[in-house]
């Protein structure tokens, strides 16, 4: 298991949008964990042990966010910032190999692909993290996204890696398309 400095969660509850209250407070909850990236400076051919590292911190991540988020989640993203003397295909180690099973896991299922955002940056770096419905990536009522930022992390040598998950879609969402009672939840499409 790689090094963590710091762990952090952070919950959001949006009870008004554009002026109106929301018909309930919609909750966002990201669990974040910024851990020392052990290929900071260097070009490695194999990134295993980040890789593997993805499984363990999925599963304390999302542990760690539906705990926060009190309620069953219907919307997940995930995202990771890596620090300048680090690489994008660090973030892409961590995220996908092996993220998503225990994400899945812990929010019930899961069928449609996670959406992921990786950057590079260094302390205070924000990354919005893309979200969408969990069982069926085209129900437009829950594209949305969470802002994430930790005003002292990345540094050079650390990776911030987050998981957020949400009750709901938008407060308002009126721009049609499939709605979650719509959705066939079969395929993770529609």
């Amino acid at each position: 298991m790689v090094k963590i400095r710091k762990m952090v969660t952070i919950v959001e509850e949006i009870l008004s949008d554009g002026g109106r209250e929301a018909k309930r407070p919609v909750r966002k909850a990201a669990a974040v964990v910024v851990l020392e990236n052990p290929f900071a400076g260097r070009f490695v051919d194999d990134l295993t042990p980040l890789v593997d590292a993805g499984a363990e911190l999925g599963a304390l991540l999302a542990k760690k966010a539906t705990e926060a988020l009190g309620a069953p989640a219907e919307s997940y993203g995930k995202a990771a910032i890596v620090g300048e003397q680090g690489e994008y295909e660090h973030a892409a180690a961590l995220l996908h190999p092996t993220l998503g099973a225990p994400l899945r896991a812990a929010v019930g299922g899961g069928k449609a692909i996670i959406p992921s955002a990786k950057k590079l940056g260094g302390p205070g770096t924000t990354i919005d993290v893309p979200l969408h419905f969990k069982d069926a990536a085209f129900v437009r009522t829950h594209y949305d996204a969470m802002e994430v930022r930790l005003n002292d992390a990345p540094r050079a040598n650390e990776i911030l890696l987050t998981i957020v998950v949400t009750d709901g879609g938008r407060p308002h969402p009126r721009v049609g398309g499939l709605t979650k009672d719509e959705a066939k939840k079969e395929d993770g499409q529609r």
